[in-house]
């Protein structure tokens, strides 16, 4: 496994990732998915640590993928749920994560409504001195890096199954369209994709798309983001011959107001089906992190033809991702 060009400690966002950081990611995973397609899927590579997945909100497609993956590794887990923990009877965020690290655990999997969280208890950690990795399942509006590492990871294998590296984007164009005002998804997503050299393009209505968008995630490091990042409140700019269409959903229990007249305008206007895709390239594919809204942010029928739809491959890419996530700031730790 290619480790040598990784030394984090954390992954908490992907602002600060480097081109080597990500090809490691992705070379990994490769190696991993290669394992997964064995009649025997699990390796010892964290035979002994324990991995607990401290979930303060609902999610499926992430909460299993990082449980099976730490299960393929041949780690403990530990399942954290809110509803059902002391936190009901006051016991702190911070305290939750101090009786998890009591319990012996090595590398904590934290999603949580609020933005800060994961990194708030990542630094606490180190203040403590202990050599417990936290990863960043996703925080408010903030980041889901492993769902924008898979997502490069399903774009980079399409291309090269054995060998994805990040410079393979270089000068594709990529389009965001959907709610990217409350995605965290979209703000990883930004992050990988600019530094893979691809022109990525943000299409939504103004209400889920703010002019200064791009400000949001500008950093001196990635002075050449203004090149790369374009913002559109029309549909058809974004989709002109572009490669890959990411849809993203619709994410209502975060619009504090009332962003959009109907979801049926929303779709007539942005939602992705047969008919738009004919403005991008003839093997355009479509994307999407789930859970989906049919029939809103895309069509049923184009979500299920494999011929455009990667988002099983998606799922499937998670699990290989966040094993190469999980070994990668677990390695060293047995």
């Amino acid at each position: 496994m290619p480790t040598t060009t990784w030394n984090r400690h954390h992954v908490i966002s992907l602002a600060d990732f480097t081109t080597a950081e990500y090809n490691t990611v992705l070379q990994t995973a490769a190696s991993f998915q290669e394992v997964l397609s064995r009649r025997t899927k699990k390796v010892p590579t964290l035979q002994g640590q324990v991995v607990a997945n401290l979930f303060f909100e609902p999610s499926t497609r992430t909460r299993s993928s990082f449980e099976l993956a730490a299960k393929r590794l041949s780690a403990d887990t530990l399942n954290f749920a809110a509803s059902t923990s002391s936190m009901t009877k006051g016991e702190t965020i911070l305290d939750t994560a101090k009786t998890y690290l009591a319990m012996g655990t090595d590398i904590m999997v934290i999603r949580h409504k609020e933005a800060g969280v994961p990194n708030a208890i990542a630094q606490e950690m180190d203040r403590l001195g202990v050599r417990v990795s936290v990863l960043n399942a996703g925080d408010g509006q903030h980041e889901h890096p492993s769902q924008a590492l898979l997502d490069l990871f399903t774009i980079c294998t399409l291309i090269d199954r054995d060998r994805p590296n990040i410079e393979m984007l270089a000068g594709k164009k990529i389009a965001i369209v959907g709610d990217i005002l409350h995605s965290r998804v979209a703000r990883s997503n930004i992050w990988s994709l600019i530094a893979s050299g691809a022109q990525v393009h943000l299409a939504a209505p103004p209400t889920l798309l703010p002019k200064l968008f791009a400000e949001y995630t500008y950093s001196e490091k990635t002075d050449t983001l203004n090149g790369q990042l374009f913002v559109h409140w029309q549909l058809e700019p974004a989709l002109q011959d572009a490669d890959f269409v990411m849809t993203l959903r619709l994410q209502k229990e975060r619009m504090t107001a009332h962003l959009l007249p109907s979801l049926r305008e929303y779709h007539q206007l942005f939602g992705i089906n047969r008919q738009k895709l004919q403005l991008c390239k003839p093997n355009v594919k479509v994307l999407h992190p789930g859970p989906v809204n049919r029939g809103v942010e895309i069509s049923s029928d184009l979500m299920d033809d494999p011929e455009f739809s990667l988002i099983q491959s998606q799922v499937t890419s998670g699990v290989a991702v966040r094993m190469a996530l999980l070994y990668l700031i677990g390695s060293g730790k047995t």
